[in-house]
């Protein structure tokens, strides 16, 4: 009998959704922590032209790293929670279905095949907004974005 070890590495998809019209913003990175949102929510902020013209409101859950008081939030972000236990609620959350599709039930001997599916796959959906717009958009979200 040989002794075995299980080893996983992992990588996580950091998925921003606007639910009005489908877009979708994504970062595939090696872990989940305050500091490396606060690298991804600067990045998020330059993709979308956050800043002193155009306020985003993000939505989020209260995992650790959200809420953390270490967390840096760029100028033109705001970060609205939601009540604890109500993922159903979060835009973001039902992105994770249409991710899981290239992955599921396959094996990559890398990180990097690994990366090089996900990355794929969410290229397809930013090229799909009706498909991401039918599984994030709420009845409860409002239709148009408040211009100021």
């Amino acid at each position: 009998m040989a002794v075995g070890q299980h080893r996983y590495e992992w990588l996580y998809l950091y998925g921003f959704v606007h639910p009005s019209n489908g877009a979708v913003v994504w970062f595939v990175c090696t872990t989940v922590d305050t500091d490396l949102l606060s690298a991804v929510l600067v990045a998020f902020g330059q993709a979308v032209g956050a800043g002193k013209d155009k306020l985003v409101v993000l939505v989020l859950d209260q995992a650790g790293w959200h809420v953390s008081d270490r967390l840096v939030v760029p100028d033109g972000i705001v970060l609205e929670f939601l009540p604890s236990y109500t993922p159903e609620l979060q835009p973001a959350e039902h992105l994770w279905p249409l991710t899981n599709e290239a992955v599921a039930n396959q094996h990559f001997a890398t990180l990097e095949a690994l990366d090089t599916a996900l990355s794929a796959r969410c290229c397809t959906l930013a090229a799909m907004p009706e498909i991401v717009k039918a599984e994030t958009r709420f009845g409860w979200w409002p239709a148009t974005a408040v211009a100021n």
